[in-house]
């Protein structure tokens, strides 16, 4: 607002403000106000009706909108316009020919009595973010002949700029899917030691009998646990690629099938239509992993270059591996990282009994792997929403079954909701769901995080999100009007 400078003896009378013996602002009439936000400006237009008012001759009345925050803290003046009586409008006349008073940026308008007459006014001023949910008030200061303060009034227009925090949207808790049967496995390995070229299982050849005692160990957990029902036990052999891809892969298969041979003799209550046995050969994307997790090997690039060649002609690629030079290389392959990929794989599957909501409180403490989403959230619900133990309970939700998107979706709500935007934040900045991405959206937002909020809610409408659609417009609009 450019700054208004008076020399007028008779405008700048100082004095306490007092109610105005007048009233002129009751004889004027505000038409067509508005006040708007536009770009990082406030525009403020009006028109000052004055048919009515009969302004005293020897009067000024000084006509200053204010725009006021709405607990009253800030204000901001606006341009004023000056509206003489007949003989101080001669008066101020004579004077500014005079030189004896200037004004800048000042209009003056002279009221004639008893004809209709319209000031159209318009101000605009940098916008500030205390002026939301203002109000525009209109102050007239009157002064007489002799710089006489004929008193002070005021009108309040309105409220201007309204503006509320947008009240994102979230859906509401997600149902977990119920199990119908609740399907589990537990996958193993047993990494038994052989005779060069041989495959018969010897419990007390070197290690073997440890690795058999874990095997044996991991079936007595299941099948002594009345809750459980064994429904298959799958084995898978594998091989290091040393001597010829067909010998490795009858190798494998001969492996696994004594390993079964010899598991299943020791737990003949288990039905051999359990039982179901395949082989793989060589392992080379197994030994792909051993290679990386040696850094200090050399011509390690090289050696991954190689494993990554190789797609046919396995029997080759051995043959390169094995002419890498010094020979240091491939000793170390042959003695560190084939012995891992000679293994037996397992996996028990099984089906879980479904429980009751005490038991299932106890199950999270024990194996919250054997209840179901739906299950963990009924004992959530019972605990009353938001509370502490229903946080806590849907964080073994997410803990236990983090792809789930019920479980993530329920607890980053509840974190949200009261008020834990960092531990909502941490549970879905990896999602890629349109759900979650919007409460990530939410989240950040809520934390002051407005740009991230804006990233998250985008990608949110991209995946199909209505909810981030809608919140993304809201960002966006609020943004635009706090900005100054």
């Amino acid at each position: 607002m450019k700054k208004t400078i008076i020399l007028l003896t008779c405008l700048l009378a100082a004095s306490p403000a007092v109610w105005a013996q007048n009233a002129y602002l009751e004889q004027l009439k505000v038409e067509n106000r508005s006040v708007e936000k536009v770009n990082r400006s406030v525009r403020v237009t009006a028109d000052f009706n004055l048919d009515d008012m009969k302004l005293n001759t020897q009067h000024s009345l000084r006509l200053v909108p204010v725009i006021v925050s709405a607990d009253g803290t800030h204000e901001l003046p606006l341009e004023p316009i000056v509206v003489n009586g007949k003989v101080r409008s001669k008066v101020i006349e004579r004077q500014l020919a005079l030189g004896e008073a200037q004004a800048d940026n000042i209009t003056f308008v002279r009221r004639d009595n008893g004809k209709p007459q319209t000031l159209h006014y318009t101000d605009e001023v940098p916008f500030k973010v205390w002026m939301l949910n203002g109000r525009l008030d209109l102050r007239a200061y009157v002064t007489g002949c002799a710089a006489c303060d004929e008193g002070d009034e005021l009108l309040a227009t309105g409220g201007i700029l309204p503006y509320e925090e947008p009240q994102y949207l979230m859906q509401p808790p997600l149902q977990p899917k119920e199990e119908v049967v609740k399907r589990r496995s537990e996958v193993r390995m047993a990494r038994l030691q052989y005779r060069q070229g041989k495959h018969d299982v010897l419990p007390n050849y070197k290690t073997n009998r440890e690795e058999l005692d874990k095997v044996q160990a991991s079936l007595d957990a299941v099948k002594e646990n009345a809750d459980l029902l064994i429904t298959g036990i799958y084995v898978t052999g594998y091989a290091s690629p040393e001597a010829t891809v067909r010998y490795n892969l009858e190798l494998s298969k001969r492996r696994a099938q004594t390993f079964v041979a010899y598991v299943q003799k020791q737990n003949p209550e288990l039905e051999k239509s359990l039982w179901h046995v395949d082989w793989k050969g060589e392992d080379w994307v197994g030994l792909r992993a051993e290679v990386e997790k040696r850094p200090g090997l050399l011509k390690q690039e090289e050696v991954l270059k190689i494993i990554d060649e190789c797609t046919d002609n396995q029997d080759a690629c051995e043959a390169r591996l094995k002419a890498l030079q010094p020979a240091e290389i491939y000793q170390r392959l042959l003695n560190e990282m084939y012995p891992p990929l000679r293994r037996n794989e397992y996996r028990i599957e099984y089906n879980v009994r479904h429980y009751t909501l005490e038991e299932t409180r106890q199950m999270l403490q024990a194996r919250p792997d054997l209840v179901s989403v739906a299950e963990i959230q009924k004992v959530a619900d019972s605990y009353g929403r938001n509370t502490d133990a229903y946080r806590e309970a849907l964080q073994v939700a997410v803990r236990t079954y983090p792809d789930n998107i019920a479980a993530r979706h329920n607890a980053a709500l509840a974190e949200i909701e009261t008020g834990h935007y960092t531990e909502a934040i941490a549970l879905l900045k990896d999602a890629t769901d349109g759900g979650l991405l919007n409460l990530l959206g939410v989240a950040y937002q809520k934390n002051g995080q407005t740009s991230e909020a804006d990233t998250a809610f985008a990608k949110a409408s991209q995946a199909g999100s209505d909810e981030a659609t809608r919140n993304l417009q809201m960002l966006r609009r609020s943004l635009e009007m706090l900005a100054e």
